[in-house]
């Protein structure tokens, strides 16, 4: 733990490699990151006592906490949790939301409501957390269940490369469904994160 931070973000997995990058680019030696595991993109429903097992377990030791979190599946029970505790989270249903922009997110849903979205984690852990986590590796007739009513992958890139947009088509293919793919950065994670460290300096000084 370095001597000079005093923020904790609590974040979901999934975004751990984009916060360290984003901590890195912008300088951010007062932030510390401490992960719960992606797996729970699976199983929603857990997430709101773990984030709040964690805010306790480290609110002695860091005066200023954020949960980088959108509700995720949560159904409002992580708000519950966060207004109790008085911790901020990231804004958003999901990150697919926070990655896009509310509004580009939108747009893409109202065009097309049959879509799955991946990004870059999930497209890179594609093989252990779809095909394996929800059983269809062991249990292919399990895939039309999941997917049946999806016409399009959506792979929203947080950093476009052409191995990823073809491991992107990959994917698509194993699922049945067409391709897309929108380039969308860091998106909201960057702004809300820079907002929040940017309060963060003004309490210091």
């Amino acid at each position: 733990m370095a001597a000079a931070a005093n923020t904790l973000v609590i974040a979901c997995g999934a975004l751990a490699r984009e916060i360290i990058a984003l901590r890195q680019a912008n300088g951010w030696s007062h932030m510390e990151v401490t992960c719960l595991p992606a797996e729970l993109h699976n199983r929603p429903e857990k997430i709101p006592a773990l984030v709040r097992e964690k805010i306790q377990r480290f609110r002695p030791a860091y005066p200023h906490l954020f949960v980088a979190y959108a509700d995720c599946g949560t159904g409002g029970l992580l708000d519950v949790v966060l207004r109790e505790e008085g911790v901020e989270r990231l804004s958003g249903a999901h990150c697919y939301e926070f990655y896009a922009g509310e509004a580009a997110f939108a747009q893409m849903a109202q065009a097309e409501l049959g879509t799955f979205y991946l990004t870059d984690f999930l497209l890179r852990h594609f093989e252990r957390l779809i095909m394996h986590g929800l059983g269809i590796d062991k249990h292919p007739q399990l895939l039309p269940l999941y997917f049946g009513n999806y016409t399009t992958l959506m792979y929203l890139c947080q950093k476009e490369s052409p191995e990823g947009i073809a491991q992107g088509q990959r994917a698509a293919q194993r699922l049945g469904l067409a391709f897309a793919y929108r380039v969308t950065g860091y998106g909201a994670l960057q702004t809300e994160l820079t907002n929040h460290s940017e309060k963060v300096i003004q309490w210091q000084n």
